[in-house]
C-alpha cells in the first residue's frame, strides 16, 4: 500500500516537471520575437489595407427600357356645329386622302342664316354703290364755282363712309354664317386611316355631346417613345441609336435614330421623353409596346471602382479614401455595373488610393 502511494507521487512530479519545461520552451520562443503581430494576422491586415485607383474612362453602355409605338399624326374629328348626322362616306379602318369628306352634317337654321347673310350683304353692296356713285357725281361737279353747295358735298361723303361701314359689316357676317355652313362637310386633315367611327346617320352631333365622330391616325410613319430615366437622360446624344422588338414579331428586330426629346424632365415620371421616328414602318402597326435597347454613352468621363470597395450602409454609401495612411469615408452614388467594377460619383480623384474592400468597422 505505501508502494503504490509512493509510485503515484512520482509520476505527480515527473507531470508537472514536463509541464514546466515545456512552458519555459514557449516564454522562450515568444520572447525571441517580442513586439511583432503573428504572420497570419499581418497578412489579414495587409489585405484589408490593400488600395486600387479608379478608373477613368467615358463608358458606353446598354440600357433596356420598355417603349411604346404611336402614329406620327394622331387626331380626334368633333362637330363644330349642332346638327344631324346625314351622310356617312367612310367606316373603320379605311384609307382616307387629306382633304376627303369623311361625313356631312344637316343644321337648317346655319343654312338659312347664311343665305339671309347673303341678302344682306348683297342689299348693302347696292346701297354702298350707290352712295358712291352719288358722291362721285357731287365731286365733279362742285368742280364749277357755285354749282353745288359744299354742305351738300359733304352729306354726300359721309353718306358714303356710313354705305361702306355697313356693307363691311354684312359682307363679314355673310363670311362667318358661310364659314359656319362649310363646318357642316367632316373632311380628313391629313392622309390616314380610320381607327374609330363613333357615329351613325342621323345622330344628333355637337355641342354638349363631346363624342368624336371618327379618330384618324397617320400609320406612314411612327414614333417610337421611351422614357429616359433622369439618371440616364444625360448620356442621350443626338445620333442615339435604338434596337426594339414588339411582342407579336418576336423574330424581327428593328432599329431608329432619336428624333427629338421632350427637352425637359416629366414631373410625374421624372424621366425625358425621347422619340424616335420610323418612316417605313412595314409591319408595325403603331400602338404595340416594344422592348428596347438604347446605345448610350456618358458625355464625360466617370470614375470606376471594384464592387468590393463600396459600402452600403445604413448611413449611406460610400468609399474609404486612404490619406496619411488613414481611411477617410466618402459619400458616393453607383450608376452601371460592368463586370466587378461599379460606376461610382463623387468627390473622387484619379491622383488618389481607395480601400480595394471597404466595409463601415474601418
Amino acid at each position: 500500500m505505501k508502494q503504490t502511494n509512493i509510485l503515484k507521487q512520482v509520476f505527480l512530479i515527473s507531470v508537472v516537471t514536463a509541464a514546466f519545461f515545456l512552458a519555459g520552451c514557449g516564454n522562450e520562443t515568444s520572447g525571441e520575437k517580442a513586439g511583432t503581430a503573428p504572420k497570419d494576422i499581418q497578412q489579414n491586415q495587409e489585405k484589408v489595407m490593400e488600395t486600387v485607383s479608379p478608373l477613368s474612362e467615358r463608358s458606353e453602355y446598354t440600357l433596356s427600357l420598355p417603349g411604346e409605338l404611336r402614329p406620327y399624326e394622331q387626331v380626334s374629328l368633333y362637330p363644330k356645329i349642332k346638327g344631324f348626322v346625314r351622310e356617312i362616306y367612310v367606316d373603320r379602318g379605311a384609307a382616307v386622302k387629306k382633304g376627303q369628306l369623311l361625313a356631312l352634317l344637316e343644321a337648317p337654321e346655319v343654312m338659312q342664316s347664311s343665305e339671309s347673310d347673303r341678302a344682306a350683304q348683297q342689299k348693302f353692296r347696292e346701297i354702298y354703290s350707290y352712295s358712291r356713285q352719288s358722291y362721285d357725281r357731287l365731286h365733279r361737279a362742285s368742280q364749277s364755282q357755285g354749282a353745288v353747295a359744299a354742305l351738300e358735298l359733304e352729306k354726300a361723303w359721309s353718306k358714303l363712309k356710313s354705305d361702306s361701314a355697313a356693307y363691311l359689316a354684312a359682307k363679314a357676317s355673310a363670311a362667318a354664317t358661310a364659314q359656319l355652313s362649310r363646318y357642316l362637310r367632316i373632311t380628313a386633315p391629313f392622309d390616314g386611316h380610320i381607327v374609330e367611327r363613333n357615329i351613325s346617320a342621323g345622330a344628333l352631333v355637337g355641342e354638349n355631346n363631346q363624342t368624336a365622330l371618327f379618330v384618324l391616325a397617320q400609320r406612314s410613319k411612327l414614333r417610337l417613345q421611351v422614357a429616359v430615366p433622369e439618371k440616364h437622360s444625360s448620356s442621350l446624344a443626338k445620333d442615339t441609336r435604338v434596337m426594339f422588338t414588339v411582342n407579336g414579331l418576336q423574330d424581327r428586330n428593328f432599329s431608329a435614330t432619336l428624333s427629338r426629346t421632350s427637352t425637359t424632365i416629366q414631373q410625374d415620371t421624372r424621366a425625358l421623353i425621347a422619340e424616335f421616328d420610323i418612316d417605313k414602318p412595314g409591319q408595325l402597326q403603331g400602338g404595340e409596346y416594344a422592348q428596347v435597347k438604347l446605345k448610350l454613352r456618358r458625355p464625360e468621363n466617370t470614375f470606376w471602382l471594384p464592387a468590393s470597395s463600396i459600402v452600403q450602409a445604413q448611413s449611406g454609401t460610400f468609399v474609404l479614401a486612404l490619406r496619411d495612411g488613414r481611411p477617410i469615408r466618402l459619400p458616393v452614388t453607383t450608376g452601371n455595373k460592368r463586370d466587378l467594377l461599379t460606376e461610382v460619383f463623387g468627390e473622387l480623384s484619379a491622383d488618389e488610393q481607395y480601400l480595394k474592400n471597404g466595409s463601415e468597422e474601418l
